[in-house]
Formats: structure tokens, C-alpha cells, sequence
């Protein structure tokens, strides 16, 4: 059942501009202490700008080329980038009017089944716990580069302690390491590309590349199906993008911060991913062998391999240290979001009680230490009969990010037919999708598409019972929270006439009406959330 007093208790933290001080606690010593808005705008626009720019990107693009070629890339991760594009057009609209600590695991409850927030909210950590855990591994990989004096395994427990002490040092400090290891990311990808097209044109290295690799080897690794294989990829590679409706609920400003950041996205999408896909396309054939490589994780970086096939010595020194800083804001990242979405949980009901515990700095310890436990799977890497498990863990991190946007335009569509409901204007919205709501619609069925056509390949010629559980595992386990909780609290949808549009709104944009709904919300709140 949840607790509804957690509910209550939102109202009064999630005023826009309010400071750390308007946040006390219902009594002294009380387990839900609120999380506190510390986060500073320039904190949030960086977050958006380089806070996902992880080895995933770095390391994993090398992977997507060898299994697409440079042309399927392009496709891939541009169809995927549009989708990110109305994902986040769609949350910017709700996080900006009502930025709560929840975001669209709390918007889910409020706008259609307290049990799709259950079932979002897990599938959501899961997707966290699963990047932190590969963060672990990739970290401890790159630095065995330089030496090898400490085990792989010792550096997992090296960094998992790293992590966890700059998590407990609250929000603030997250935002301030983000900025700045953000903003080295920014910088380090931006001298790449001036470096790749300089390489390209043959102003550096022993020859003109021009796109020769599009001719031979070919655009196309495998036609149709290597795009297919690389959808999981770009999801995964773009999970994160969605963040910022998480630190809304910790933005100190979300009224000018969270739109800013919203529009960003786009020019992230284009400069970023679509760019470093364009790049890496033309300096590597994808039949490159080096791409394969499984002993060093800078070994299989297409930076890497570009740098030094154009004679740039320092090349693999200088993208090792790239990506270990790309690890460690991305490790602090997931630990980041990870915790806030389990504390949410926790006050709400949905996960056990005592991980909504925080600290009077608004740390959400107990939540950061259960993340960081089970992060513990990156372990599993270092057995050889393990190692295929935990493969798939990681693969299943995509579906869920499929899984994740598909909810988030779902809730977005029923809280503009709530609007309409109860006589509320769009045009009183400080944000507003763009492409709504065509583009909403058109978003939530490709997310629809993608989560099934993404595993397609098992079905191939021979069929392969392994890829099509890694695959498609995901979907039953999610109906099963869901259908599960529902049946277990007696939930019920929510009657749009009845979706709770007021409680943590926006106070400058409220209006006379907030005080006279808030009489009737409560009571409404409770025969949904308790059932």
C-alpha cells in the first residue's frame, strides 16, 4: 500500500525557486526526509550537454560499426536520435510544469495506474543498475592498461568505493564533479572532430581517406539485419537522455533550467552521436579487426585506432584517459539516477520502506548502498561461465530503455487529454511538446516497433533460443509487475477527469485555482494510490 503521507509531503518540496531551507522535515528525525533543490542551472545544462557522453560511446560505437557498417550507423542512430528527440520534447512539457523528484515514474501514477509506476520504476533501475555495473567493468579494463600490478577485480572494488563516497556527498557535489568532468568530455570530443577531419582530408597522417571506406569495404555490414542488431546499441547509447527529468526534482531553478536543457537535446543528438558515427565511419573500415578486440577495452576504441593509424603517438594514452573520466561521471551518473528512482519508489510504496530513507543533507544513503550492492553483478564478468549472463543483463539494458521511452509518451498523451478534461488550457503550459501530437503518437508506436523488432535476428536462419530470451525477456517480467501489483493493491486507471494535475505544480504558475483543487486532491490521491 503506498504511503500516502510520502504523497502529501511532495507538495511542499517541489516549489519552483525554493531554497534548500523550505524544505523541512514533517518532525524531527523523520524517515523521508525531502531530497533538496541544489542543483544550479548551469549544473543541468552541462548534465544534458556530456553527462551520457560514457564508453558506450567511446568504446561500444566500435561495436555498432562492425555489425552495420558505417552507413547502418548513420541510419540507426539517426532513427533513434528523432525518437529521442519527441522523448524528450514530451517529458520537457511535464518536468517543466510539474518537477517532482519522481518525474515520469510519478507522472505514470498520476496519469493512468499506480501499478505501471511499480512496473516503470523497477524497469528503470534495473536499466541503471545494469549501466553502472558495465561502468565497473569497463573502468576496471581501461586502467589495466596503463598497469596490471592490481586484478581486474581489485579495481572494481577500487572504484565501487570511489563511487559510493562521491555519491554521499550529496547533490550538490554530484553537480559540481558533473559540470566539470562534463565539460572535459565536451572539449575532448570536440578537438577529436576537428582531428578527424583533418585526418580525413589528409592534412594529417600518411594518406587522404576521404569515404573510400563506404565504397571498400561498403556502407553496409550485413544490409537490413546489421541495422537491426544496432537499435539495442543506440538505445543503450542514448539511455540518459531522460535524466533530466530526474534532476528537475533537484534543479534549484527548473523553470528556466529544464526547458533549456530540453532544447539542447537536439543539438546534442546531431553534434554528438550522429557526428561521432559520421567520423569514426570514415576513418575505419568495419571489417578493421582491431574493432573485435576483447583485452583491452581502449584497444577496441575507434578513437583509438583512428589516432593511431594517422601517426598520433600519445593517440591511445590520451583516449585511455578520456574514457576513464568518461567512466567515472557516467558510473557517477547512473549511481545518481539509479538512487533517486529507488527512494521514490520507496516512498510511494513500491519498494521496501527502508530505502526512502535520507539524510538531512538529502542524501538518499540507503538507497545509494542497495544500488551499489547489487552493482555487484559486474563480478560475473570475471568468470568465464558467468561472463554469459552477465552479457545478457547488460543487453537487456536496451529493451528497457525502449520500454522506458514507450511509457514516457504514453503518460504524456494522457496528461494533455487530462488537460482537456478538466477544462485546462495548453496554452498555460510554460513548455510545450513540439510536434504534438502527431509526433508523440508517431514516438510511442516506433518505441512499440523497436522493443520488437530490435531481437528479430533470432529468427533467422538457425533460430537461437539464447538471443531471443536475452531479447525478449524483458516484456513478460514487465507485464508481470505490472499485472502483478495491480492485482496484489486492487489499483485502478485513473479517470482523466480525476488525474492529479495540481500537486507539485509550479507555485508562479498555479494560479487562483491551486487552493480549491488541493481540497479535493488529497482524497482523490488516496482511492487511487490505496485502491
Amino acid at each position: 500500500m503506498a504511503d500516502f503521507k510520502s504523497v502529501k509531503n511532495d507538495t511542499h518540496m517541489v516549489h519552483d525557486g525554493a531554497s534548500p531551507d523550505d524544505y523541512s522535515h514533517e518532525a524531527p528525525g523523520t524517515t523521508f526526509a525531502p531530497l533538496h533543490r541544489k542543483l544550479k542551472s548551469r549544473h543541468l545544462q552541462m548534465i544534458a550537454i556530456g553527462g551520457i557522453i560514457g564508453p558506450g560511446l567511446l568504446v561500444g560505437s566500435g561495436n555498432a560499426l562492425r555489425l552495420a557498417g558505417p552507413g547502418g550507423i548513420l541510419i540507426s542512430f539517426s532513427l533513434v536520435g528523432i525518437i529521442v528527440f519527441f522523448v524528450m520534447q514530451s517529458l520537457g512539457e511535464l518536468a517543466t510544469i510539474i518537477p517532482v523528484s519522481g518525474s515520469f515514474i510519478d507522472y505514470a501514477t498520476r496519469f493512468f495506474d499506480p501499478a505501471l509506476s511499480f512496473a516503470l520504476g523497477w524497469a528503470y533501475w534495473y536499466l541503471w543498475l545494469t549501466v553502472l555495473a558495465n561502468e565497473y567493468n569497463a573502468i576496471s579494463l581501461v586502467v589495466m592498461y596503463w598497469t596490471d600490478v592490481v586484478p581486474q577485480w581489485g579495481w572494481i572494488i577500487i572504484f565501487w568505493a570511489l563511487f559510493i563516497s562521491l555519491s554521499m556527498l550529496g547533490v550538490l557535489a554530484y553537480g559540481e564533479v558533473e559540470f566539470w568532468l562534463s565539460l572535459i568530455k565536451v572539449i575532448s570530443i570536440s578537438i577529436f572532430f576537428i582531428i578527424a577531419i583533418a585526418i580525413s582530408a589528409g592534412g594529417i597522417g600518411p594518406q587522404k581517406i576521404g569515404f573510400k571506406y563506404w565504397h571498400d569495404p561498403g556502407a553496409f555490414a550485413d544490409s537490413i539485419n546489421g541495422v537491426a542488431r544496432t537499435f539495442v546499441i543506440a538505445g543503450t547509447l542514448y539511455a540518459g537522455t531522460e535524466m533530466v527529468g530526474i534532476t528537475a526534482g533537484e534543479s534549484e531553478n527548473p523553470r528556466r533550467a529544464v526547458p533549456r536543457a530540453i532544447n539542447q537535446v537536439f543539438w546534442r543528438i546531431l553534434i554528438f552521436y550522429v557526428g561521432m558515427m559520421f567520423f569514426i565511419g570514415i576513418l575505419i573500415p568495419y571489417t578493421d579487426s582491431r574493432l573485435l578486440g576483447k583485452g583491452s577495452k581502449t584497444a577496441a576504441s575507434p578513437l583509438t585506432i583512428a589516432l593511431s593509424d594517422a601517426n598520433i603517438a600519445p593517440a591511445a594514452h590520451l583516449i585511455n584517459a578520456l574514457i576513464v573520466i568518461s567512466v567515472i561521471s557516467a558510473g557517477n551518473s547512473s549511481l545518481y539516477v539509479a538512487s533517486r528512482t529507488i527512494t521514490h519508489m520507496a516512498c510511494n510504496g513500491m519498494a521496501p520502506k527502508f530505502l526512502g530513507t535520507v539524510d538531512k543533507r538529502g542524501v538518499p544513503w540507503a538507497a545509494l548502498i542497495f544500488t551499489n550492492v547489487f552493482a555487484c553483478i559486474a563480478f560475473l564478468s570475471q568468470s568465464s561461465n558467468a561472463g554469459t549472463l552477465y552479457n545478457a543483463l547488460i543487453t537487456l539494458s536496451g529493451v528497457a530503455t525502449f520500454i522506458v521511452w514507450a511509457v514516457i509518451e504514453f503518460v504524456h498523451i494522457r496528461f494533455r487529454k487530462a488537460l482537456r478534461a478538466q477544462g485546462q488550457s495548453v496554452e498555460d503550459l510554460p513548455f510545450r511538446a513540439l510536434g504534438h501530437p502527431w509526433g508523440t503518437y508517431a514516438c510511442l508506436a516506433a518505441n512499440i516497433f523497436l522493443i520488437f523488432f530490435q531481437g528479430y535476428t533470432c529468427f533467422l536462419n538457425p533460430f537461437s533460443a539464447q538471443d531471443f530470451v536475452i531479447n525478449y525477456i524483458l516484456l513478460p517480467v514487465f507485464l508481470v509487475f505490472y499485472l502483478g501489483y495491480k492485482f496484489w493493491h486492487k489499483t485502478k486507471i485513473v479517470r482523466l477527469e480525476d488525474a492529479d494535475i495540481w500537486t507539485g505544480r509550479r507555485q508562479d504558475l498555479s494560479g487562483p485555482e491551486l487552493a480549491e483543487k488541493k481540497k479535493s486532491i488529497f482524497h482523490r490521491m488516496r482511492n487511487v494510490v490505496v485502491g
